[in-house]
């Protein structure tokens, strides 16, 4: 009795699988070895595939590391987005706070070498990837505010406050780690923020408790 061959899977398929393949040694070695020294040599290496087979599916070094950064903060902001959604459960705003803080600090200390090269190293021409995460983060804030108020510009300008105020601690914390305690940082990230948002979306309540 004859065995038959194992099925091949569809060509489709494994042109994904060897994107994939790819965008994961580009990160490896984007993490490794900076933006300007990740060529595609030591992509194809990483990957072991040969250059030419890379370049079947990436024009040059910039178009692949562009889908590695691209897929890669879409990553970031699908985990702080999913949190920001289940830490809404919690029963006091200042808990909801932390628990975003503590996600947050996480997720950057979990990629700290790709947060690196995006804030440190990328050239002008691939800073969209950058201003892109930050604004996909403020429609997430935004989103979150509108449950607690009714919305409307305030809200936006209140979620443009919060975004660029909490990541420019968080991403100084990560890559330029301070003489404290990551419980201090989370501490003074929760109170900055639970104060702010209670005068903002609620000024009567800060106006009473001060009386």
């Amino acid at each position: 009795m004859s065995s038959k061959p194992p099925r091949r899977a569809p060509r489709q398929q494994r042109s994904r699988a060897m994107v994939e393949r790819i965008l994961d040694a580009g990160l490896a070695v984007l993490v490794e070895h900076g933006y300007e020294r990740a060529g595609t040599g030591r992509v194809a290496a990483q990957a072991g595939v040969s250059p030419g087979s890379l370049y079947q599916y990436f024009a040059d070094k910039h178009e692949l590391l562009a889908r590695v950064i691209e897929r890669e903060t879409e990553r970031l902001r699908t985990r702080i987005s999913r949190a920001f959604v289940r830490h809404l459960g919690e029963p006091t705003p200042e808990r909801i706070v932390r628990a975003n803080v503590v996600t947050l600090l996480d997720t950057f200390e979990a990629n700290a070498g790709l947060l690196r090269v995006v804030y440190e190293q990328l050239p002008p021409s691939a800073d969209a990837h950058r201003t892109d995460f930050k604004h996909r983060v403020d429609e997430l804030v935004a989103t979150a505010l509108q449950l607690q108020t009714r919305g409307g510009e305030r809200v936006e300008a209140i979620a443009w406050v919060l975004v660029r105020t909490v990541e420019n601690v968080a991403i100084n914390y990560v890559l330029d780690p301070p003489p404290l305690g990551r419980a201090a940082v989370v501490d003074e990230l929760t109170a900055l923020i639970t104060a702010y948002l209670a005068e903002r979306l609620d000024p009567g309540a800060t106006a009473s408790t001060s009386d």
